[in-house]
């Protein structure tokens, strides 16, 4: 059977030159970069230069550089962190009402068992947050916004730049969860964002699994969270990852500074895929038309739920997702379509199809042959 993988934005496939890079440290370059000895020596130097690669792609300073296990402990790390050293100059924070569970959920914590104040940005249509609105919910004790690059369930680019403007105007810190950016949209340089902490992680631009990555603008010290050794400068304990950090620079060199996302190929496709929404009274196309992620097409069927659609899609070959986090066999309604004011038929029922480097028009063909045959016959079952 046909397998067609359109759900890009969960994972990547490692690419075969990422794969090179890791190998030595599978094998060989076994040493703990914290040992003393010859080969831990050895091992730490190859650390150094792979943070001060990092740190050339994105024109920063090595110290700015903190690695970690992926894109969760990253976002925690700046969540939390940030706001525990910050506390005692107050104790309210700013978000969206569209960000990733590894930041909603960090939010959720801080204020039911450390006592924090948090406000949810309302957004448009689109998804998108307005920036007037974030000027408008900063207060005096107000110390840390965090506000996501791009929409992982539907695709919407927000105005990060401008968001992050606003906070340093204020003297507030500023975080953006940027996992969904690198690769996907224009990078030159970590200070296009504004941002004072910017994650990312290597699995979603081709490289490993398990790696990710925190920027942190000098002179900035957010708490650990990870408590042990005095790892990556005393920020955040546990012995590097030494092969998958060698998999995540090389990946960033390659996929970052000219994505692999290229949106002149990918574009066309997805506008594809949207040509869906034109031609069905049932199929309702939720992502943006503008200012969205080239490769992120995101539907609702309402009167379906996304796990039939899913299963239904699968059983056909296609490898698809519902932008929602996925808990013991069962969906959440997606909590973006909800912020949009989007029912909650349709929060219930949302399917996303993210392409990647390797997505192509036979790909386009097959879904467009396949689902609205699968639409009609759950509805009609």
């Amino acid at each position: 059977m046909k397998t067609v993988f359109l759900d890009y934005n969960s994972t990547t496939p490692l690419a075969p030159s990422v794969k090179e890079e890791m190998m030595p440290f599978l094998g060989n370059f076994f040493g703990n970069p914290s040992s003393l000895h010859q080969l831990g020596r050895k091992a730490r130097a190859y650390l150094d230069e792979y943070r001060h690669r990092m740190a050339a792609v994105w024109q920063c300073k090595p110290s700015e550089v903190v690695f970690t296990s992926g894109a969760t402990e990253s976002i925690n790390l700046a969540i939390f962190g940030t706001a525990r050293l910050l506390k005692a100059k107050g104790r309210h924070l700013i978000t969206s009402s569209v960000e990733h569970h590894a930041v909603l959920r960090s939010f959720e914590y801080l204020v039911n068992k450390e006592g924090f104040d948090v406000s949810y940005l309302p957004v448009d249509s689109d998804g998108r947050i307005n920036p007037p609105d974030l000027e408008n919910a900063l207060r005096d004790d107000t110390i840390f916004v965090s506000l996501m690059a791009a929409n992982n369930e539907i695709g919407t680019i927000q105005p990060v730049s401008e968001l992050g403007n606003i906070c340093r105007r204020h003297g507030v810190i500023f975080h953006t969860d940027a996992v969904q950016w690198f690769g996907k949209e224009p990078f030159n340089g970590i200070n296009q964002f504004n941002a004072d902490l910017v994650s990312c992680c290597s699995h979603k631009i081709l490289g490993p699994l398990g790696c990710g990555a925190l920027f942190i603008k000098s002179p900035l010290f957010p708490d650990p969270i990870h408590f042990g050794g005095s790892h990556e400068n005393e920020r955040r304990g546990g012995t590097e990852n030494l092969a998958s950090i060698a998999g995540f620079v090389s990946a960033m060199e390659q996929f970052v500074l000219n994505p692999a996302f290229c949106r002149a190929s990918l574009e066309p496709l997805s506008l594809r895929l949207i040509e869906l929404s034109h031609s069905s009274d049932i199929i309702k196309l939720v992502s943006p038309l503008e200012m969205r992620l080239s490769n992120t097409c995101s539907f609702s069927i309402p009167s379906s739920d996304s796990l039939t659609l899913l299963a239904s899609l699968d059983l056909e070959g296609i490898c698809a997702s519902a932008g929602a986090a996925c808990s013991s066999g069962s969906l959440s309604p997606s909590h973006v379509l909800l912020a949009m004011g989007r029912s909650l038929d349709e929060a219930n029922s949302l399917i996303r199809f993210s392409l990647g480097p390797s997505s192509s028009d036979d790909d386009i063909d097959y879904v467009l042959s396949v689902l609205p045959y699968i639409v009609k016959r759950i509805l009609s079952s």
